[in-house]
């Protein structure tokens, strides 16, 4: 039989499970809303819609790279717990989810959560979880890097507490197979795991965040004593040293201060004699 639009609402009051589950358990109750919620209680998708509104503040960020190196994924599933964050079923949970992103396309959160996993998705995957662990779930932070002339490389630190996925180009296709260039790799995901660059380039840190910071240099001057005149000439520096200590390419090396991640790529790049960039990083953490 159709189910209408006003009895999956109705459903979903009841309940306040999803509404493709309403629909779905509408359509196979024949629209019977007592048997519909029961058939949703079977499969605790009650209980585990009553835990949306809890907080999820702890879980694991895991990461993949397909086997050409030439994509890879980055994804945070978060829970409520350290326990359940622990837990072998959460591990093997999340061990799933990554080895099916990495295998798809989506190149988005909202994409990923519609990824094809067992005989549902990501999200329903989740969902069906939740009974079982007995906290909320959910897929809350995702990226997809792919490339055609590069690299894409990952590393996980702290089990899972922070992860870092990079891209990388390059000229020459040799350069992917070469020890040097696979340690620059883990070096720099090293180095923004423990730095965490706000962007990779001046024009890559929100506008926003140079305005607060360009306020907090103004009332220190003003706090000194320096005249408004003075201030507008010392801003520019103190802006510059901003820029130095929170983009990827001008902070110095986690490993050696004296040189740049610019300076760094220059080098390895002469050493294997090609030209190495940056293209992308993302860094999730618990």
């Amino acid at each position: 039989m159709a189910i209408s639009a006003s009895l999956v609402k109705e459903l979903r009051q009841k309940t306040n499970a999803g509404m493709m589950e309403c629909k779905k358990a509408l359509t196979e109750m024949n629209g019977d809303m007592d048997e519909a919620v029961k058939y949703l209680r079977e499969r605790g998708i009650v209980k585990a819609a009553k835990k949306a509104d809890r907080e999820t503040t702890e879980g694991v960020v895991s990461a993949k790279i397909a086997a050409d190196g030439k994509s890879g994924i980055l994804a945070k599933t978060s829970c409520e717990t350290d326990f359940v964050a622990r837990n072998e079923n959460f591990v093997n949970l999340v061990e799933t989810i990554s080895t099916q992103l990495v295998e798809n396309s989506a190149s988005t959160l909202e994409q990923a959560l519609e990824v094809p996993v067992n005989e549902g998705t990501v999200g329903t995957f989740l969902e069906s979880k939740v009974i079982e662990l007995g906290e909320k779930l959910e897929l809350s932070g995702y990226t997809r890097y792919e490339t055609s002339n590069g690299a894409v490389s990952s590393y996980i630190h702290m089990g899972g507490k922070v992860g870092v996925l990079l891209q990388l180009a390059f000229d020459n296709a040799d350069t992917a197979q070469n020890e040097t260039f696979q340690e620059l790799c883990k070096d720099i995901n090293l180095h923004i795991a423990a730095l965490n660059p706000q962007g990779l380039s001046a024009e890559d840190i929100p506008a926003e965040l140079i305005e607060a910071e360009k306020e907090i240099f103004t009332k220190q001057l003003i706090d000194e004593g320096k005249p408004e005149a003075m201030i507008e000439k010392i801003l520019p520096g103190k802006l510059n040293r901003f820029y130095k200590e929170n983009c990827l390419l001008k902070q110095p090396f986690v490993k050696d201060a004296d040189v740049t991640i610019e300076g760094l790529l220059a080098a390895k790049g002469k050493e294997l004699n090609d030209t190495i960039s940056i293209v992308s990083y993302s860094r999730l953490a618990i």
